[in-house]
């Protein structure tokens, strides 16, 4: 086994380091950079150890740990980052862009909690036809729950998800089954509690904050190192295909080039040398295409970003809410722009922030499939007042309309884990915050969240209540339901769709075209306008009740696909939600 070869850590800011490993003390000497160490006692892995920072007895964790058995306050416990005996030699992977995601909570997806139980689950995603499964943060996070995004701990896995050893098991089933991995990461604040960081250094900037605390010093060159050490340990410990980036609108760096290309150009070396493909993906409210611009443009180069506007848009189409920052996309037409443009906001006005936003995507040179878009997921589900998914709310027909546009559109399609059986639980937000202060005022906090929306504050569930993270659990039963068997078999068809039919996958913007009718309430989405030989296929959905009379282009040789209750003016159908939502017009 490949051991560490020296306890060592970065701390410029103590002015005495003491080492204890199983109990027993060794001094630190500091180097020229500010990095302390030891030749006093070699790693031995499963060893338990931590820093005695100046005078303080009490001994903290590793910053670099890769394991906190007894959760983010304990002892780090020494891994051997090569130990685990890899399968997926032959695994090749592919690009994360016009793929089908399943984002999944792994302390929710199954009962037990567990990686190794969702590593069990995983040939349900591979019938279900899905080509990536990204992870919520699975990071050392304070108590035995939370959603992730509370992580202190970044170079670890959380105990009680199985620690990296089940980590690495579940990557290699994955691969096994032909399934990429994508985890998710944070690396714009750390968490309320187990952060013992600024002890040993300039690790946040202090006093310039974002939504959620202080900044991650990004431009401190050690700090830099720290973050971009962490997305290589992800590639190269752990065999992940890519990483979505949390938040990066909160990442705070006016240096050149940005962290987010080096971040990129990190990985695109990576890459190289492994010889398959590796992605990030970042999530961010800028709507501003720099993201995944390349480099050689001036832009970061990442894969793709999230679009928060294909969501409301949707979203406000199959459940006619509109307050909030749905309020924008009340029209029918805010949804035909994004399935057009990219985004809704690419400097038009913004009403929720009270400006303009964004900026125009360039339609020659990016593809549609940088965009990574979805009808529901964890942020948009979760920060709801009761956590209620679409299925709570939105009938049969509108499930498979949204989960149409979601795969059928010329973007890259994510699901969130149940969406695909309408399943009947919630998906709340949920802490386990030992500290009873942290507790109270996390539970506050999300109370006034929500008094923007005009929720009913007694809707709201406690976080830190047990029931409110047992709730959120997957009821698979609910595959076996009248409802989620239709559902299922919908989600089914509509992803092989993507497979069998050239048009589904075309990256490209201008061959794409949308009409639609603000008063009928319908809407015709042409993918494939550019195909040299296939004919255009177009998408219909109807959005109100009774029938539409929808005009569609001549149709000869072509498919059409439906979705709701529609008649085509030459008479030819009339189509109707059968159970699975689809239906083949030639």
């Amino acid at each position: 086994m490949t051991e560490p070869a020296r306890y060592a850590v970065w701390a410029p800011k103590p002015e005495r380091v003491r080492l204890v490993v199983d109990g027993t003390e060794y001094p630190l000497e500091r180097g020229s950079d500010d990095w302390w160490g030891t030749d006093a006692v070699m790693p031995v892995v499963g060893a338990r150890y931590g820093f005695r920072i100046d005078d303080d007895d009490a001994v903290r964790p590793d910053p670099r740990s890769r394991f906190q058995p007894e959760g983010v306050h304990g002892p780090s416990e020494v891994v051997d980052p090569e130990r685990f005996a890899w399968t997926d030699e032959s695994w090749t992977g592919r690009p994360a862009r016009g793929a089908v995601v399943y984002e999944m909570h792994v302390g929710t997806f199954t009962p037990e909690g567990t990686l190794d139980a969702a590593a069990a689950k995983l040939d349900h995603l591979v019938e279900l036809g899905v080509e990536f499964v990204e992870l919520l943060p699975v990071n050392g996070v304070n108590g035995e729950w939370n959603w992730g995004y509370d992580g202190v701990a970044w170079y670890a896995v959380h105990a009680p998800y199985g620690g990296p050893d089940a980590y690495d098991r579940f990557v290699d089933t994955a691969h096994a089954l032909g399934l990429g991995v994508i985890q998710d990461v944070v690396y714009n604040h750390l968490g309320p509690s187990g952060n013992y960081l600024p002890l040993y250094g300039p690790y946040l900037v202090q006093g310039l904050a974002n939504t959620w605390g202080d900044s991650v010093n990004v431009e401190d060159p050690e700090v830099r190192r720290f973050v971009l050490d962490n997305v290589r340990m992800w590639f190269r410990d752990h065999h992940v295909d890519g990483l979505r980036l949390d938040a990066v609108h909160a990442i705070r760096d006016t240096s050149r080039p940005h962290v987010l290309a080096d971040m990129a150009s990190e990985t695109d070396a990576f890459s190289a040398f492994v010889g398959r493909p590796l992605s990030l993906i970042a999530e961010s409210d800028l709507n501003d295409p720099v993201m995944f611009r390349p480099r050689e443009a001036a832009g970061y180069g990442l894969a793709g970003q999230w679009s928060d506007d294909f969501h409301h848009a949707v979203h406000v189409a199959v459940t006619g809410e509109t307050n909030g920052y749905y309020a924008d996309f009340a029209p029918l037409s805010a949804l035909a722009k994004v399935l057009e443009s990219g985004f809704f906001h690419d400097g038009t006005w913004s009403s929720f922030r009270g400006g303009r936003h964004g900026r125009p995507i360039d339609r020659g040179t990016s593809p549609t499939t940088a965009l990574v878009v979805a009808n529901q997921n964890h942020d948009q589900i979760g920060n709801r007042a009761a956590g209620d998914r679409l299925a709570a709310t939105v009938s049969d027909e509108g499930l498979v309309i949204a989960a149409a546009l979601t795969l059928l559109g010329p973007f890259t399609p994510m699901l969130f884990m149940g969406e695909e059986f309408a399943a009947s639980t919630p998906w709340q937000f949920f802490t386990s915050h030992p500290e009873p202060e942290l507790g109270k005022v996390t539970a506050e906090g999300r109370i006034k969240e929500f008094a923007q929306h005009g929720w009913d504050e007694s809707t709201v569930p406690d976080p830190q209540d047990p029931s409110t993270f047992q709730n959120s659990k997957l009821d698979w039963a609910d595959t076996t339901s009248e409802r989620g068997t239709a559902i299922l078999r919908a989600y089914r068809v509509l992803v092989a769709l993507r497979r069998t039919d050239e048009a589904f996958v075309d990256h490209r913007y201008e061959a794409n075209a949308v009409r639609f009718s603000e008063d009928g309430r319908w809407l015709v989405l042409t993918r494939g306008l550019l195909g040299p030989t296939a004919a255009p296929v177009h998408v219909v959905v109807h959005l109100a009740d009774g029938t539409a009379e929808v005009p569609v282009p001549d149709t000869t040789g072509e498919v059409l696909y439906a979705f709701g209750d529609v008649t085509v003016p030459d008479g030819t159908a009339s189509v109707q939600f059968d159970g699975r939502g689809v239906v083949v017009l030639r």
